[in-house]
């Protein structure tokens, strides 16, 4: 007997957080906007590696846009800690 395995993702404040790689997508594809972190550089501390410069863009996903206007908002922040909690203003305030 085949088993259906549910995927579940990592959550942030009720919503959802997909990576691949060195980019974080924040948010669920259905709505309207979600957010994109990627990780431009990073740092060693206590021997471990955390992000330590982070671009944050509010993005649409309205597929008949192009992807140079899905962009609606973008920052660099330092620290993923800083680029979630401007990422999930935005995105609450989008929604």
């Amino acid at each position: 007997m085949a088993e259906q395995k549910k995927s579940e993702f990592l959550t942030y404040k009720g919503k959802p957080l997909v990576r691949s790689g060195n980019t974080i997508y924040y948010g669920s594809i259905g709505e309207k906007c979600v957010i994109m972190l990627q990780i431009l550089t990073t740092k060693t501390v206590n021997g471990k590696e955390v992000a330590d410069k982070v671009s944050v863009q509010l993005l649409s996903t309205d597929p008949e846009l192009r992807m140079k206007d899905r962009i609606l908002k973008k920052t660099e922040k330092q620290g993923l800690y800083s680029a979630m909690d401007v990422g999930a203003i935005w995105l609450e305030r989008s929604l």
